[in-house]
């Protein structure tokens, strides 16, 4: 099921996220959630996608392949953090489904550690570099109701 995106001016957007509890991944509506998400973010042409960007004020995201290392699988992280493991900072141009037709430049570590529960509950751990790593701060960022325009400069929108 193809979920709305919920856009500004939505307040809910600006909400820091809750974290989930282990015994919530095993629900049904979890499973459902999941599954309804990650066919959200393909059908909006999404590289990622946050549970608040559905309406789901919950700590986790969706990683879409092709913005992993691998580009096989979708990457899913539930209650993530990330520390910076570098100083560098790299600018490119960002865009996102809860914001939609704007676009600006926003600058993101380059290399990040990044530590979180995987769907099945298991704790993962991992260094994510460049575009990757700037997906993962995207969302994350979601979920502590910050938006890709709060540090963007040089913003714009098309029709």
């Amino acid at each position: 099921m193809i979920l709305p995106i919920v856009t500004l001016p939505a307040t809910s957007l600006r909400q820091r996220s809750k974290e989930i509890e282990k015994n919530f991944l095993n629900s049904k509506e979890f499973k459902n959630l999941l599954k309804n998400i990650i066919s959200t973010m393909y059908h909006d042409d999404g590289i990622g996608i946050a549970a608040p960007q559905v309406g789901q004020n919950i700590r986790f995201c969706i990683i879409g392949r092709q913005a992993t290392p691998d580009k096989k699988n979708d990457l899913i992280l539930i209650n993530p953090i990330f520390e910076k493991i570098s100083r560098k900072k790299e600018t490119d141009l960002e865009g996102c489904l809860s914001v939609p037709k704007t676009y600006g430049k926003v600058t993101r570590y380059k290399d990040i550690l990044v530590k979180a529960w995987n769907e099945k509950g298991e704790e993962i751990k991992f260094e994510a570099h460049n575009f990757f790593a700037r997906v993962i701060q995207h969302e994350i960022d979601h979920l502590d109701g910050i938006l890709f325009i709060d540090k963007a400069r040089g913003i714009y929108t098309i029709d």
